[in-house]
């Protein structure tokens, strides 16, 4: 059984990997992107913004996290794309895992962001960043990142289900992409107004981001690497349950 299931997946993975590597525009934004806004942000606003070091140090985990929101779009398109061509009832009339498509999506759109995570990384490495980490804090930063990833990679699943076309699929996730920056992804919440300071506070992107920033500076604390599981598992839960009841409901039609 698990074997069937762990096939199918990969079926569905390489297949939506083709689809991808197809679109050389959509792919080369999503990859690139990031990197333009890490350039942005340490050029021409980090002058202008004191956190106490180094401003490309503290901005490279937000860009983490901004790059799983750009891809979330692609992934929200390329299901919702999936649901109004038909290829998903075509995919239901045969003998496979009822729910592989949907984990080749999330499979891909993760391998998808974790790509371009490290080209920006190997940007910022290049420009000038050095974190302090040794081995233990990057696997540790990667288990974050990847755990966030597949939590968004979900909901992303999740949105492209429920939209009702490729285009509002895409502008479901701007929420997605919007979420880092009211956050400590590029300012530190201290310096935002107060009645902004709690929600950037209180969100899922403010202790993940630090978590990244605190392991591969040596600097990380247990309280905010316990939120930032939390908050991974929570999401991954709501999309993953949000995606199964969806998809469940599209099933019986």
């Amino acid at each position: 059984m698990i074997t069937h299931i762990v096939t199918d997946t990969a079926v569905m993975f390489r297949r939506c990997a083709r689809h991808t590597l197809r679109s050389r525009d959509t792919l080369i934004i999503s990859l690139l992107m990031p990197v333009l806004v890490m350039m942005l942000f340490t050029y021409v606003f980090g002058g202008a913004i004191d956190v106490g070091g180094p401003y490309l140090d503290y901005v490279v985990p937000g860009i983490m996290l901004l790059c799983t929101g750009f891809g979330s779009s692609i992934t929200a398109t390329s299901v919702s794309t999936d649901m109004t061509k038909g290829s998903i009832d075509r995919f239901r009339t045969l003998p496979m895992f009822r729910q592989a498509v949907l984990a080749g999506h999330v499979a891909e759109g993760a391998v998808r962001n974790l790509a371009a995570i490290g080209i920006a990384v190997g940007a910022a490495l290049m420009l000038g960043y050095r974190p302090h980490a040794g081995i233990v804090g990057w696997l540790s930063a990667l288990a974050v990142i990847t755990l966030f990833v597949s939590a968004i990679s979900w909901i992303a699943v999740a949105l492209g289900l429920v939209a009702k076309n490729p285009e509002a699929a895409g502008g479901l996730t701007y929420a997605i992409m919007f979420i880092p920056y009211i956050s400590s992804a590029f300012v530190q919440p201290a310096t935002m107004p107060g009645w902004l300071r709690g929600f950037a506070e209180n969100q899922p992107a403010t202790p993940i981001v630090d978590t990244v920033r605190g392991l591969l500076d040596s600097t990380g604390s247990w309280h905010d690497a316990t939120l930032a599981v939390c908050w991974c598992v929570g999401l991954a839960l709501v999309g993953f349950a949000s995606a199964s009841v969806v998809f469940g409901r599209l099933a019986h039609r």
